[in-house]
């Protein structure tokens, strides 16, 4: 068994993982971009819950089909750019796993979810101003495919492959 703690993320597809990716390797320091482009919905889970975490994963995507989730907005980080994510049926998802592992969250995944993916962070304040403006010229909101769902072993740089379940349902 693993002691290192777990994260769990939506998948996203192909066409749009493909597109965010290379968005966020052009536009994420180098030496900081350790993980492709991702959505967050859990930061850390104890190691111990790995066996229950992939059965939930497993049922919830054989019971439901792909949720319906939309690229609202572009949003400042601070020293960073994120595309906004909208969607009821992803939240939903989310809240059921919070309510199976309530005892065990963190502060941060027990305060309010916020989806979405982070294009750029860790730069300066300006350049982050820069490419806020640059990727919100011309930016309608748009369809964002959710694939599936994956937890993953979080060790300080990239992470361990736990599980990857796609939607079926």
């Amino acid at each position: 068994m693993s002691d290192a703690p777990i994260i769990v993320t939506a998948l996203l597809g192909k066409e749009d993982f493909a597109w965010l990716n290379t968005l966020r390797q052009r536009h994420f320091p180098p030496e900081r971009n350790f993980l492709p482009v991702h959505v967050t919905l859990f930061h850390h889970l104890p190691p111990s819950v790995a066996p229950e975490l992939k059965q939930r994963l497993a049922a919830l995507t054989r019971e439901y089909p792909a949720p319906t989730a939309q690229l609202r907005d572009v949003m400042k980080l601070g020293k960073g750019v994120a595309y906004r994510i909208e969607s009821e049926e992803l939240a939903a998802l989310r809240d059921e796993l919070a309510s199976a592992f309530a005892g065990l969250l963190t502060p941060q995944d027990q305060a309010g979810w916020r989806p979405h993916i982070t294009v750029q962070n860790k730069v300066s304040p300006d350049a982050a101003r820069a490419l806020y403006h640059e990727l919100s010229e011309g930016f309608s909101p748009r369809p964002l495919a959710i694939a599936g769902l994956a937890s993953w072993f979080y060790r300080g740089g990239p992470w361990e492959p736990l599980s990857e379940h796609r939607f079926s349902g």
